[in-house]
């Protein structure tokens, strides 16, 4: 039994393994990753283990689970990349630079809706098909627009950080304000005079629909990135 779950859980990544043999267990591998981002949506990283899964999956025992996944942090990793698998959307108008800011909204818009992904993103590998399906239409559209070598993969790494970075902080605001169970303008209220910045501005920086705020601020950092890549200068 030991050696078996040494095998399931061997290289550290799903996607690094032979996906389980079908068996007569009746919830799919699709049942249990989507239930799991209806959890992690409603009720963040903090909430979700394997037996509150089960329960919501109308089973009592776990073991019900561990029949399509071996473990936490594989389901974690099949939630991120299911999510990743909505920025996949048609990128086919305008130039290079047009298409990136297609994908990099898509993909930094994904990572806002399910707030709990972008932590995801710091401890589990992109692997995952979505993921390696949104990295090569971002390395296309790069690769056509002249960008070559080792200067394509440093493309390719800027967009990927700016818009991780951008998410990542994003939801770092947002979980704070979630722990402290108030609204952002209740949370600015309070927390503004005591961070220096002023409950109204510090209203603004947190509110989406802003102009101060997170989506304005990504919409900006964007350009000044996508306008910075020049292929013929990297060459």
């Amino acid at each position: 039994m030991a050696r078996e779950a040494d095998e399931r859980t061997a290289l550290g990544s799903v996607w690094l393994r032979a996906e389980p043999e079908q068996t007569r267990a009746p919830l799919s591998r699709e049942d249990i990753v989507q239930a799991t981002i209806e959890i992690l949506d409603r009720d963040g990283l903090e909430k979700l283990s394997m037996r509150r899964l089960a329960a919501e999956l109308g089973t009592a025992a776990t073991s019900a689970l561990y029949w399509r996944v071996a473990n936490k942090n594989d389901l974690l990793e099949l939630a991120v990349d299911t999510v990743i698998g909505e920025a996949l959307v048609p990128a086919e108008e305008g130039d290079w630079r047009d298409r990136l800011t297609v994908l990099a909204r898509a993909a930094y818009d994904v990572l806002g809706q399910h707030a709990w992904a972008p932590q995801l993103l710091a401890s589990h590998a992109g692997l995952g098909p979505n993921y390696q399906a949104y990295a090569e239409r971002v390395l296309t559209i790069l690769n056509s627009a002249g960008f070559k070598g080792v200067h394509l993969d440093a493309a390719v790494s800027a967009v990927f950080h700016y818009v991780v970075g951008a998410a990542v902080t994003d939801a770092a605001w947002t979980a704070i304000v979630q722990r402290s169970g108030m609204t952002e303008q209740q949370w600015a209220d309070a927390a503004g005079d005591q961070l220096g910045v002023g409950a109204a501005t510090l209203a603004a920086y947190l509110n989406r629909e802003d102009l101060a705020g997170p989506q304005a601020r990504f919409e900006a950092g964007l350009r000044a990135i996508l306008i910075g890549l020049r292929p013929r200068q990297l060459r």
